[in-house]
This record gives structure tokens, C-alpha cells and sequence, in this order.
């Protein structure tokens, strides 16, 4: 069964990049991270390991 509810992810920008690698920097907790941006944890680790982004520098 399909649930068709559900949201689709919001596209993260170079620039959203850039603050979450700030944001990240600081020591922000990477869930209110997620939660701010309105993303899955998962794709503010992905920024912090590098496999998003990496050309993205602050």
C-alpha cells in the first residue's frame, strides 16, 4: 500500500551547504540541523562526510 501523504525532500542548495558546514562547524547537533532545513538526518551526514557537496567550502 502506497502512501501518498508523504512529502517530497526539500532539494538542499550549495548555499544551504555552505550554512550547514558552518553550522556543523560550530558543533549544531546534525538533527536540528535536519529539522531547520526540513531534510532527513541523512542528508545532513551525508554533507558532513563529505558524499554531498564536498566542492563546498566555508
Amino acid at each position: 500500500m502506497r502512501n501518498d501523504n508523504r512529502r517530497p525532500s526539500k532539494k538542499l542548495t550549495a548555499e544551504d551547504a555552505k550554512v550547514i558546514k558552518e553550522r556543523l562547524k560550530r558543533g549544531d547537533m546534525q538533527s536540528r540541523i535536519a529539522a531547520d532545513f526540513d531534510v532527513n538526518l541523512g542528508r545532513i551526514s551525508e554533507i558532513n562526510t563529505g558524499k554531498k557537496f564536498a566542492d563546498v567550502r566555508i
